[in-house]
């Protein structure tokens, strides 16, 4: 699994003439598993073309802050929330001192002040220029902020000088990238996770399913991708957005579900059975729309097949977590739960409370294994999914 696998990075190319290195710097982070998408400066399109690193990256280049299209869906804040880091490569004096200073006049600037993820820094400029005090006290303010700096290299420059002042050589700038990451939690494992609900017919037009939006599911998809797992996903009945960066297998059913996780399962690592799966489906589906002739109507129903179960009883089964959504006597059922499926741990919510329940963007869980139960306290699903990933990790891995 190599070291940036599922991570979003932003390489924003300024004026320099080592920007010829910027489709380098792209294959690199791509060779490490990295997507990433480029914003171009003024400057940088002075030096390197849009055409190129839109070849190289296989995404759009981002160059206009008033790009009107974008800009419908705030397409700086858009950019800003996608990335993991953002590394500016070569970074120009002018750039630099601009973000120092807080500006915000075109693409690149703006979504650095908007940003929350790591952002690097590589310089690369005249020797001169970079041994000005100017540039020191510019460097030195960006580190007291939590910018990284990459060390430009020593040598020649293109204006005929040598001295300090070299852009770092792509595999550098690709290697200190991966170090930010190279504790991935999960880096080499692969997941599969279950999510939403499943849809039993019983008509061309009615079913029966649950309230399951898919939210818990697919925060633990993204702290999955997050810790550097390679993420398969099982997704039922939602009402969020998926995962992109996830293999995907979409379903309706709870056989349809049964039958993607077994025919996924094997090589697996670690099973998330997230999905709220109906336990019931009726006996026959009618192939017309039942008519209402009367006052009371009885479905027949059968049993579905136990997902969770059947991955458990597995001879090489993967590390196995279910979910538990309970209404009274949580820790009693939760724990039955875990030694009737006979899997490694079982994530525990009241689903009556409706402030944690299967609609809510919070959530407060037990993360429960035969050694006793950890509350994980109230807190947004995503914030929950990254302190189970990380109880997961360490208790099994």
């Amino acid at each position: 699994m190599s070291t940036l696998t599922n991570k979003r990075i932003i390489l924003g190319v300024s004026g320099s003439i080592a920007a010829y290195k910027s489709p380098d710097i792209v294959r690199r982070l791509q060779d490490l598993g990295a997507e990433v998408r480029v914003i171009l400066t003024t400057g940088g399109r002075e030096f390197v073309s849009e055409r190129s690193l839109q070849t190289v990256s296989k995404n759009k280049v981002h160059d206009n802050l008033w790009d009107s299209e974008a800009e419908l869906s705030m397409g700086h804040i858009e950019l800003a929330k996608w990335a993991d880091l953002i590394i500016i490569a070569p970074a120009s004096a002018n750039t630099i001192a601009k973000l120092c200073h807080g500006k915000a006049d075109d693409l690149l600037s703006t979504v650095i002040l908007a940003a929350s993820c790591s952002v690097m820094v590589a310089p690369s400029m005249n020797q001169q220029m970079y041994a000005s005090l100017a540039m020191k006290d510019n460097l030195q303010l960006l580190q007291k902020r939590g910018v990284r700096i990459i060390d430009p290299g020593f040598g020649e420059q293109a204006c005929g000088d040598i001295g300090e002042g070299r852009l770092a050589e792509p595999s550098e700038i690709a290697r200190k990238i991966s170090e930010i990451f190279q504790n991935s939690l999960l880096g080499g494992k692969r997941v599969l996770i279950t999510i939403g609900g499943t849809v039993e017919a019983i008509d061309p037009v009615r079913f029966l399913s649950n309230h399951s939006s898919g939210k818990m599911g697919m925060a633990l998809a993204y702290a999955s991708i997050q810790a550097g797992a390679e993420t398969t996903l099982v997704i039922g009945s939602i009402s969020v957005d998926v995962e992109n960066r996830a293999k995907t297998i979409f379903v309706t059913s709870a056989n349809e579900m049964h039958e993607a996780v077994m025919k996924n399962i094997h090589d697996q690592d670690l099973f998330i059975s997230c999905a709220a799966v109906a336990d019931y489906r009726p006996t026959k589906v009618s192939p017309n729309k039942i008519k209402k002739n009367s006052s009371q109507k009885t479905i027949e129903l059968v049993a579905n097949k136990d997902i969770l179960s059947d991955v458990c009883k597995l001879k090489n089964k993967p590390i196995c977590i279910g979910f538990a959504a309970e209404t009274e006597n949580y820790l009693n059922n939760a724990n039955q739960k875990l030694k009737n499926k006979n899997c490694d741990a079982i994530i525990l919510n009241d689903v009556s409370n409706s402030k944690i329940g299967l609609k809510s963007d919070e959530n407060e869980v037990y993360f429960i294994t035969s050694n006793g139960s950890d509350k994980i306290n109230k807190n947004t699903k995503q914030i929950v999914a990254e302190k189970i990933i990380n109880k997961i990790v360490k208790e099994f891995f």
